[in-house]
């Protein structure tokens, strides 16, 4: 059996050089694995700006072009699609709109809709509503927001899902190819119930396989974090490894 190879997509303004760790846990295993470029976030590249602008479905785009590759690379060899977060919610929408990859992870994902979230969710509601006036006001989201420098477009699209819970894209059908779902214990961005709207949103039943990483199966200096857990993704490594095999 060819061993796969994991196109990860990375969480919101996380450059891809952080998930240096899990591509090596990943080879470790006699896998190959690769990280999608972050744009606005890559060491040298340029960053949001009033010119410089993209949105989900760029983003997706480059998800595309990058699986195709990877087939193209070697057609024996499987494609494993892993969406961290922010980058879920992107697979999401290419498992849907573009031939999907083989296999689908996510790690962290979650329906960002406010209403989802402990206090009524006013915190990120409040995200949701002042994105628009900063990046009319401005021409891209600034710092100290949540995600800044972010593309006026992508960030729009983002704060419209955090007000209405609809993602800036059409779900004709849930996804159909074997999916992982790993939700993260006490993971404070995609909190359960997000977690669940995420599934429920875009997954078929029968092809989804949950798990949940316990802070106790943590090994010592791991963490089970919302980004955290990248620095020592044995674990969850392990638990993708052995549910491909289950796919097999």
């Amino acid at each position: 059996m060819t061993a796969p190879i994991v196109i990860t997509s990375a969480a919101m303004a996380v450059p891809s050089g952080y998930y240096r760790p899990l591509e090596a846990a990943f080879t470790a295993r006699g896998w190959q694995a690769r990280t999608l470029p972050t744009s606005g976030f890559e060491r040298g590249g340029p960053t949001a700006s009033r010119r410089h602008d993209w949105s989900y479905g760029s983003e997706v785009e480059s998800m595309r072009r990058a699986v195709a590759e990877a087939r193209q690379e070697d057609p024996r060899r499987p494609v494993i699609l892993l969406g961290h977060s922010l980058g879920a919610q992107l697979g999401a929408m290419h498992q849907i709109h573009h031939q999907p990859a083989d296999g689908f992870v996510t790690v962290g994902a979650g329906v960002p809709h406010f209403r989802s979230y402990p206090y009524g969710g006013l915190g990120v509601l409040f995200m949701g509503l002042s994105v628009p006036v900063a990046t009319r006001i401005v021409g891209y989201l600034p710092r100290p927001f949540f995600g800044a420098p972010g593309a006026r477009t992508l960030m729009r699209e983002w704060a419209r899902f955090v007000r209405t819970g609809r993602p800036p894209f059409e779900v004709p059908h849930r996804i159909t190819s074997p999916t992982l779902v790993v939700k993260l214990q006490g993971d404070a961005l995609a909190v359960s119930a997000a977690n669940h709207a995420y599934v429920d949103l875009f997954l078929e039943p029968e092809a989804t396989t949950r798990w949940t990483y316990l802070a106790e199966h943590a090994p010592a200096g791991a963490t089970t974090d919302h980004v955290g857990w990248v620095r020592s993704p044995e674990v969850v490594v392990e638990q993708i490894v052995q549910w491909w095999a289950e796919q097999q």
